[in-house]
């Protein structure tokens, strides 16, 4: 009793030493893991300026919902059927899709992994051999030949688990997620590009109608101009030369009105890439364009472009990921604790094998795992994450940086082209009205036929012109709605 005794004390001894220099043994390995290691924690600027100018502006445009701010019902149902049709826009949705994956993934990663089998076999072992000299010899079947060849039944099941001491496998399932919001972000910024792109396109549609319209009117003027012309020769007040011209002028703008229709028809098809379909006439509403009033633009304050602006919320999450990488990849060094199990039932007949506990077989192991010697690639890798959170800073700043600089630019393009706009307008005007006093005065051989060209020239040119400034109103508004951040609400 007393040597059992001794023998019992003996083993606890043993176990003890054991779990000591095991417990060692890990403390060791984690120094040395985290031995020149150091993170590179760069954090990121987020201050932006009080306001884009001396004014300050609470409000923000960019909230108000795309159909409140596109208000044409013809652009509208443009937007609403490539919402649901542009081709790459429903890619964007699959990457969210398969990031979303990619977080389920994560997960399952430090959840217990159990694996259930079957299986059967036959084994043929020399009679003159260790192992068959043993199974000869063997007598677990008293009165009964050992089975020869010997076969092999068995079912069980496996159960392996890394513990995740270190939050490695937890930090890269945080970082799955960060990425998975940011393609949320990335579709929400492509939502808001394409309803900028179609916007965009519709008005320049628009405008190649108005001035197709302006054209053909301006034909007509240039035909009356050469019948008088010809009318002039006949009482010798002109020469030939001064029809010639007429007529070069009248076949010039005949020319350009297949320009124009060219044009149409590439902006036409753009519009139905874009909505996802074949060529087809577009349907819109292209009278009035010059009379559009552009709405006030409220741009805010700059600290609200963190928040409405979905790339520099995508930079951010980002960032956030880059981060737990970081975290992860020096997880790499640390050492790895993964108990094993098993359980099942083996036997050489299937008479036996659910017998217990003559065929039950079961195992239960804990490794403790830490890499030491050419450690080169966790190296890279952890160097390599580092690097990319820098990197993602560096991104996350720009894109603030960009945002800002883009609202201010589109502030200042409206009030520059508005007051352009106001001069053109004059100019439309005044350059209309010289027609008439210059035709007036060719009539009563007070003005030369070059003056009346000239200014019909010059008159369509304005027109144009005018509906150019105005479409380029139009785009503004769209940029600034777009730079501030709205779109894809």
């Amino acid at each position: 009793m007393i040597f059992h005794k001794a023998k019992k004390m003996k083993n606890m001894k043993n176990k003890n030493i054991i779990y000591r220099y095991a417990g060692i043994a890990c403390v060791s390995l984690t120094i040395l893991a985290c031995k020149n290691l150091a993170i590179v924690n760069k954090t990121e600027n987020k201050t932006v300026p009080e306001s884009y100018n001396s004014s300050k502006d609470s409000i923000n445009t960019a909230k108000t919902k795309w159909k409140d701010f596109f208000k044409d019902p013809q652009l509208s149902v443009l937007i609403d059927s490539a919402l649901t049709k542009n081709q790459e826009l429903n890619i964007i949705l699959q990457e969210i899709k398969i990031a979303n994956n990619e977080v389920r993934a994560r997960k399952g990663a430090y959840l217990p992994f159990m694996n259930a089998g079957a299986g059967a076999g036959v084994d043929k072992v020399g009679r003159y051999t260790s192992q068959g000299a043993s199974d000869a010899t063997n007598d677990i079947m008293p009165g009964k030949a050992f089975p020869d060849p010997l076969q092999n039944y068995m079912f069980g099941v496996n159960v392996s688990w890394e513990v995740d001491i270190w939050k490695k496998l937890r930090n890269a399932k945080k970082s799955a997620v960060y990425r998975y919001l940011s393609t949320v972000e990335g579709k929400n910024f492509m939502v808001t590009h394409l309803i900028s792109e179609i916007a965009n396109s519709y008005y320049e549609l628009v405008a190649l109608d108005n001035q197709l319209d302006i054209l053909k009117k301006n034909i007509e003027l240039y035909q009356n101009s050469l019948e008088i012309v010809k009318l002039e020769k006949q009482s010798a007040r002109v020469t030939e030369l001064a029809v010639r011209r007429f007529e070069a002028e009248v076949l010039k703008n005949q020319s350009r009105l297949y320009y124009i229709m060219q044009q149409i028809t590439v902006t036409e098809n753009r519009l139905n890439f874009l909505v996802g379909r074949f060529p087809q006439a577009v349907t819109r509403n292209s009278a009035g364009f010059t009379d559009i009033v552009i709405d006030t633009i409220h741009s805010g304050v700059p600290s609200q472009l963190l928040s409405n602006r979905t790339d520099i919320k995508q930079a951010e999450l980002g960032l956030m990921a880059a981060k737990l990488d970081v975290k992860a990849a020096r997880a790499e060094f640390y050492p790895s604790f993964i108990i094993t199990a098993g359980a099942g039932y083996r036997a050489f007949n299937p008479q036996y094998l659910i017998q217990s506990p003559q065929s039950l077989l079961y195992s239960l192991a804990g490794d403790l795992v830490a890499p030491l010697i050419n450690r080169n690639a966790i190296k890279a890798n952890f160097y390599s994450a580092n690097s990319k959170q820098v990197q993602a800073v560096y991104n996350y700043e720009r894109a603030i940086l960009r945002a800002h600089i883009e609202v201010v630019n589109q502030l200042s393009n409206i009030s520059n082209l508005k007051k352009s706009y106001e001069l053109k307008e004059k100019q439309v005007q005044a350059l209309t009205e010289s027609i008439d006093i210059s035709t007036t005065l060719f009539k009563s051989a007070r003005a030369d036929y070059m003056e009346v060209l000239l200014t019909q020239r010059d008159a369509l040119e304005s027109k144009i012109e005018l509906i150019e400034t105005k479409k380029l109103q139009m785009n503004a508004m769209i940029s600034i709605y777009q730079a501030l951040g709205g779109g894809w609400r």
